[in-house]
């Protein structure tokens, strides 16, 4: 019986079509994905078939193939670029002596080694075990097998029914340690919320330059290498631009074609970071031929998240692989739709940063507020703890004068929580 290696990278790559010819963006993809995973490619095939093999997903000549260029190549792993049953694992796993991995598998692995945060561990942890709990009668007969012997005689379990059990008290100890994050991560948002911090979170498909993006209109450090899911964990950073006020950026995990299903679930309360944002930048790859059906990916999982009804400005990146000019696309209204730039050159950035200021000026209050250097020394801190005062004065009736910025929901709340009715004056008062 075939046992398993617990490790191994030399790889063969099996891309399968079903019913139609191989599509060399698709083909690419999975390359780089099995690259990002640590793969050494060693023998790569592609095969297109009218429909599924039970047994084998593939024909029985092709899976023969397979098992003689693992056997020649002294290969570990062979990767499907396709979703495999477990039984279909099973079979080809006994066929090629090696272990067998279909894009669920590769992708989830990816992840694994991404993750950084407490939270993102658990949510890899618990994407993995749900994928594995199917696949527990993958290639150990030994798991099948009644425990015997002295000292080992147990209640009539099975070791599969064991290890079975064992799995699902262990996915509920990780669904109940994420409930308790995801409920410190709502009251987050709520802070985030009370303090009326507009929001952006950008969101793309992984490897258009998101990271790079984040750290040109953040100074920020978040990590950049040309792979997908470099970075899996959100990240918030405050907007650098000429204005008071603050405006918070979201760095999230980039979307993939076939994203499994295990994954959008458990990671269903980091996406919805970008739920929860009041602009969403959609980042585009402007060099990538089929950035086109990138983008519908992109407007899927957004879809699947309740995401797709937000405020967006689509960000055509990487224009210096094009020699295109930056550029502002703006609707009948005046309101900027796409921004080109280039987050590495940083040509069109000050384009970006001036749409997105601009897209929640329309929703501020701006202007001079007259307080009492007596009575309103609360109301004075609370408007310079929300970064609101652009100027401050002294009046020549011995009151001061501020020049505020400030979200118009906000402004509204302060004169509620400090029971005072503030006149907005939007030519400069006589001073002293």
């Amino acid at each position: 019986m075939f046992e398993r290696p617990q490790s191994g990278e030399r790889a063969a790559l099996i891309q399968v079509d079903i019913g139609r010819a191989t599509d060399p963006a698709v083909r690419e993809e999975f390359h780089l994905l099995a690259d990002s995973a640590g793969a050494e490619a060693l023998w790569c095939k592609d095969y297109t078939r009218g429909e599924i093999e039970p047994r084998y997903f593939i024909g029985r000549g092709q899976a023969q193939e397979i098992a003689e260029a693992v056997a020649e190549h002294e290969l570990d792993l062979v990767i499907f670029n396709a979703p495999l049953s477990p039984s279909q694992e099973r079979n080809l796993e006994k066929l090629f002596n090696a272990r067998v991995l279909d894009r669920s598998g590769l992708v989830l692995d990816i992840f694994a080694q991404r993750a950084r945060s407490h939270e993102g561990k658990l949510q890899v942890e618990l994407a993995q075990l749900r994928h594995l709990s199917t696949r527990l009668v993958r290639g150990w007969t030994h798991l099948e097998r009644q425990k015997g012997g002295i000292g080992l005689r147990g209640p009539g379990e099975t070791q599969l029914e064991t290890d079975r059990r064992l799995l699902g008290i262990r996915i509920k100890q990780l669904q109940r340690r994420l409930e308790k994050v995801q409920t410190q991560r709502e009251e987050n948002r709520k802070g985030r919320s009370r303090r009326e911090m507009p929001t952006v979170a950008l969101a793309g498909y992984t490897n258009s330059g998101k990271s790079t993006l984040f750290n040109a209109l953040t100074d920020a450090n978040v990590l950049t290498k040309d792979q997908l899911f470099a970075t899996l964990d959100p990240t918030w950073r405050k907007l650098q631009h000429d204005g008071v006020q603050t405006i918070l950026l979201a760095d999230t995990v980039g979307f993939v074609s076939d994203l499994p299903h295990e994954l959008v679930e458990a990671f269903k309360s980091t996406l919805e970071e970008t739920a929860y944002a009041d602009l969403v930048l959609q980042v585009i790859d402007a060099a990538d031929e089929d950035h086109l059906d990138r983008e519908s990916v992109v407007a899927a999982v957004l879809k699947d998240i309740g995401a797709d009804d937000l405020p967006m400005i689509r960000v055509y990146n990487k224009i210096d692989l094009r020699d295109e000019a930056p550029r502002v696309q703006r609707d009948d209204q005046g309101k900027a739709r796409a921004v080109f730039c280039s987050a590495k050159t940083g040509v069109g950035l000050d384009l970006l940063r001036e749409a997105i200021v601009d897209h929640f000026a329309s929703s501020q209050c701006a202007g001079w507020v007259q307080l009492s250097l007596a009575d309103d020394g609360a109301l004075r801190s609370a408007l310079f703890s929300e970064q609101a005062v652009c100027e401050e004065v002294l009046g020549s009736d011995g009151s001061l004068w501020l020049n505020i910025v400030l979200a118009e929901k906000r402004f509204h709340q302060l004169q509620s929580q400090y029971n005072r009715a503030l006149d907005l004056v939007h030519q400069r008062p006589e001073m002293v």
